[in-house]
């Protein structure tokens, strides 16, 4: 709670200062209320649209903040997870970065697994024993939030374009060898003969022309064009609350979604109020958005359209229309940019899986023994098709795990630790090339996905069910 001083002309200042956006900045609100003298910063559906403080000054305290904002998330991260490389014998889709393996999650001191699925739900909260890397994951900063990218995309659109991705106050959090290869390979449907069509290069645009000169029509091309071009987001503009050095020209849709896929890159959901209760979002993959009915996490838009003309409102502005307006949020024309848009957006295909026949089952001369095994706990103990339906492993619906009955609802890191609540369904085709899992990148591995949806769903598998679940979907 803060003091609030009350101006003559009917609004009201904080006498304290009010942490936004990383720095202790005071703010003017709204119109006071006669009579009060509190307000609870923590509780607020808008963000502050005037800033009372220079840029140089919110940059200097950002920075000097930075070493503990990075130390308390390395903590968290490695209280959390096993973080060590150790990479798995299965390479993703372009060949250039193995698959980890194992369960990175930890267990409380002397739980095992079995014990822990053997509990009720009931039980399992009352003795707080819900593994903490089953729990929301936090984002680095979460009382800033903001876009965060990998160094591996900095490096690209520095060197291509001189363009800053680089934030000052915080950087990306996980380990390079758990997310995903870099640059990701490019498959479109409109031309399977041709593979990988990425020539193992990061699309920019300064060079997406060059690579996709006769593969493309010209509304594609165009589509192409603005999703790899820079437009202002919340934290990479010209004012001086952004978290970039220089006046940035923006971030582009292909920042995230690299190559039509995903870098791991992260935000906070723009669905939720306040600023504690958001979700950490992981960045998902584009491919196969021809055959996907809705979007967004908790939006459920049910256009790839309506997806693309939103998000410069939502993922780019927090879903404030207050501060995109004065930042210089791009409005794209929905009956020619939104659409040449997504019309780039539904060519984009799944990488190539050989061991799958055309309805999505595996073919008995390709798989092994553990890949078929696994394939029967999939469609019929793991209870997985119930919601990945096969051939494109989705059911365009949202569902709510209850997460609820594990753990009670906390703070921790800045973030309220609270239930999912409905989240949608997201394909499993193609998924060993996106780590990390779940919608906030809290499951490291595809063994971390397995163990969370045994003890959630209560499913009771044993080591070598879990083993071949887990070999079955490296095949999708």
């Amino acid at each position: 709670m803060r003091k609030v001083e009350y101006l003559p002309n009917g609004t009201f200042l904080f006498t304290g200062a009010f942490l936004f956006a990383g720095a202790l900045t005071a703010v003017v609100l709204a119109t006071g209320v006669a009579g009060a003298d509190e307000v609870d910063v923590g509780d607020q559906t808008y963000m502050p649209a005037k800033i009372y403080e220079s840029f140089e000054s919110i940059k200097e305290q950002d920075e000097a903040a930075k070493p503990e904002v990075m130390q308390r998330q390395q903590r968290l991260l490695e209280e959390r997870y096993d973080l060590r490389d150790d990479p798995s014998d299965v390479m993703m889709s372009g060949g250039r970065k193995a698959v980890q393996q194992g369960v990175r999650v930890r267990l409380p001191d002397g739980m095992t697994w079995e014990k822990l699925a053997a509990m009720s739900p009931e039980e399992i909260k009352e003795r707080d024993l819900f593994p903490m890397g089953f729990r929301p994951l936090p984002h680095t900063n979460h009382e800033t939030g903001g876009q965060v990218f990998p160094q591996n995309q900095i490096d690209a659109m520095a060197e291509a374009e001189q363009r800053d991705l680089a934030r000052f106050d915080l950087e990306f959090d996980l380990p390079d060898h758990l997310t995903p290869e870099f640059p990701p390979p490019i498959f479109l449907t409109t031309r399977p003969d041709l593979g990988d069509v990425s020539q193992g290069e990061v699309l920019s645009i300064k060079n997406y022309y060059e690579l996709m000169k006769g593969k493309l029509t010209p509304v594609q091309m165009e589509g192409l064009r603005l999703l790899l071009t820079p437009f202002p987001q919340q934290q990479f503009n010209q004012t001086e609350d952004r978290k970039v050095a220089a006046p940035s020209l923006g971030v582009t849709c292909l920042d995230c979604h690299v190559n039509g896929h995903t870098n791991a890159a992260f935000h906070l959901d723009p669905d939720t109020r306040p600023q504690a209760a958001r979700s950490r979002l992981d960045t998902p993959s584009l491919r196969g958005m021809f055959n996907q009915q809705i979007h967004g996490s908790k939006r459920s838009l049910r256009s790839i359209e309506d997806f693309t003309e939103f998000e410069q409102r939502t993922a780019y502005f927090d879903g404030d229309h207050v501060l995109a307006a004065k930042k210089g949020v791009h409005l794209p024309d929905r009956a020619s940019q939104v659409a040449m848009m997504a019309q780039m957006q539904n060519i984009l295909d799944f990488p190539p899986a050989p061991k799958l026949d055309p309805f999505g089952r595996l073919l008995p001369d390709q798989a092994t023994e553990l890949e078929l095994k696994g394939q029967e706990v999939f469609f019929g103990k793991g209870r997985c098709d119930e919601c990945h339906k096969p051939p494109f492993y989705l059911d365009n619906q949202m569902h709510d795990l209850r997460l609820e009955r594990f753990y009670e609802a906390e703070m921790i890191a800045g973030q309220y630790n609270k239930a999912d609540g409905p989240i949608k369904t997201f394909t499993l085709r193609g998924i060993k090339d996106s780590p990390p899992y779940n919608h906030d990148g809290r499951l490291l591995t595809l063994e971390d996905t397995v163990e969370f949806f045994n003890l959630v769903l209560q499913l009771r598998l044993d080591a070598e069910e879990k083993e071949a679940l887990t070999a079955f979907m490296r095949c999708l």
